[in-house]
């Protein structure tokens, strides 16, 4: 490093730490209750589809349009939103890295906020259908598809992923710049905790509440939730510092290694080879299809007959117990977070500390291949639930691994790569969970969920290796 990259190195220093002087522990604790809960919002939104599918599909229950979709339709429309998750998964890693964490975490969130209130216009009959479908039809290579209302909620469902597919990278991005890696995790297990708590109240707000005991019409379903979650933009605007401050704070990690690099010197190309970045892109690849199939087809399951592998219960039993396994998952936010920061203090090594937090995390989350042979429906809950609280260790170990290998101004490209490996297979699995289910029933999915686990364990060991931080070649040089 030559003598005035040294000088500018200590000078941006200097401006950091003026800078996080600024923002007290209480208010940077406040923005991460902030991005709790806009991720809480987000999996409300997004969960509503999917707690009110069975109840859509039932020709049973009063009130239901008894849509007759089968598991493969419905995989279709679970598909569409993961697809649009990971199209713009680099695209708004990108934007938010561009305009900042706190104008680009408004943008995404007021326009998923509209399209989720959209959904209770969608349906067979109505205009959404009528021009959506003329959209989808429009497009050539797609499958033709029939069923009631399936072209709409399809287009709505890839919008609703292209949208909300930034929350979680704006999350990772504002700890990056906000929070040291001591307390990274416990701070990444707390954001991450709202995702969970989003799908906890899900199933009891709108089936258990809304239709079951006021009896409104699913519409309404959509409607609540987007109204609520439009509140949460005015105290985000008002306490979210600007982007200059949040580039001062960025600043200081980058200084106490090397002169910092503008965020443009390094490419996706370069991102995407650094080895370091394959093994947190490997991660998010491996682990983030369980959460997103418990999320998807946990309803589901528990309503399926017996004879299929399912539970058999009623809507009602749904409401309550669909909400256990992710009650206890998101314990794995907060207690893995906390457990993890403890184990890198207690090992002196951010390395080994978070190391042996993956073990844990990844030995929990493989308990999902047990569930075939389990018969009790209590068990079989706590079950899920621990397997849910060990990748939801996992999401917080990832998200503090995250700022210890790149720093703040590279964090939204990062994991926006991370995201789009993750909503890709996530989409695969998707797809795959639903004919799978249609023919062979329900064990053969357990099965695959709890080997997951097993192969995100090896890309932490084998290819990101050493917790550090990454090197990439700025302009011919080695940093």
């Amino acid at each position: 490093m030559t003598p005035s990259n040294t000088t500018a190195a200590r000078r941006a220093g200097t401006e950091a730490l003026d800078a996080i002087g600024d923002i007290s522990e209480a208010k940077r604790w406040t923005i991460v209750g902030l991005l709790s809960a806009s991720i809480m919002i987000n999996l409300l939104d997004r969960q509503t589809l999917a707690v009110l599918a069975p109840f859509l599909r039932d020709p049973t229950a009063p009130g239901s349009p008894h849509w007759q979709w089968t598991n493969p339709q419905y995989a279709y429309i679970a598909v569409a939103f993961n697809l649009g998750m990971m199209v713009g998964q680099i695209p708004a890693g990108t934007f938010i890295d561009r305009v900042g964490t706190r104008a680009g975490l408004a943008t995404i969130f007021s326009a998923w906020t509209v399209i989720c209130a959209l959904h209770a216009l969608a349906g067979p009959g109505t205009a959404i259908e009528s021009i959506f479908g003329g959209i989808y039809s429009s497009i050539p290579g797609l499958p033709a598809i029939t069923g009631a209302g399936l072209a709409g909620f399809l287009v709505l469902r890839f919008m609703m992923g292209l949208a909300e597919c930034g929350n979680y990278t704006a999350g990772i991005k504002a700890l990056a710049g906000l929070f040291p890696a001591a307390s990274r995790s416990r701070a990444g297990g707390f954001f991450n905790a709202g995702a969970q708590f989003g799908s906890v109240i899900a199933p009891p707000l709108i089936l258990v509440f809304l239709i079951n005991t006021f009896h409104v019409t699913w519409q309404w379903g959509f409607i609540i939730p987007a109204l609520l979650g439009a509140l949460w933009l005015i105290p985000w605007l008002s306490i979210f510092p600007s982007k200059e401050r949040m580039t001062a704070i960025a600043l200081k990690p980058a200084a106490t290694a090397s002169a910092p690099q503008a965020a443009d010197s390094i490419g996706l190309l370069q991102l995407m080879t650094n080895s370091k970045v394959l093994g947190l892109f490997l991660v998010r690849v491996f682990t983030g299809p369980i959460t997103t199939f418990y999320w998807t087809w946990l309803p589901l399951y528990l309503r399926s007959p017996v004879a299929s592998g399912g539970r058999g219960m009623s809507f009602l039993a749904i409401g309550f117990f669909a909400s256990v396994p992710n009650l206890i998952g998101m314990g794995g936010n907060v207690i893995g977070g906390i457990v993890t920061d403890r184990l890198v203090k207690a090992t002196g090594s951010v390395d080994t500390g978070r190391k042996i937090a993956f073990a844990c995390a990844f030995g929990l989350g493989s308990l999902s291949m047990a569930m075939p042979w389990v018969t009790n429906d209590y068990v079989a809950v706590l079950l899920m639930g621990l397997a849910l609280f060990g990748n939801q260790w996992v999401a917080a170990v990832y998200i503090g691994t995250v700022g210890d290998v790149v720093p703040q101004h590279l964090a939204g490209r990062v994991a926006g790569i991370n995201g789009f490996g993750d909503n890709g297979a996530s989409m695969l699995a998707v797809l795959l969970t639903g004919a799978i289910i249609e023919r062979y029933g329900w064990s053969n999915v357990f099965v695959g969920a709890g080997m997951l686990p097993i192969l995100a364990m090896l890309s932490v060991f084998l290819v990101l290796r050493r917790i550090e931080p990454a090197r990439f070649d700025y302009a011919g040089q080695r940093g």
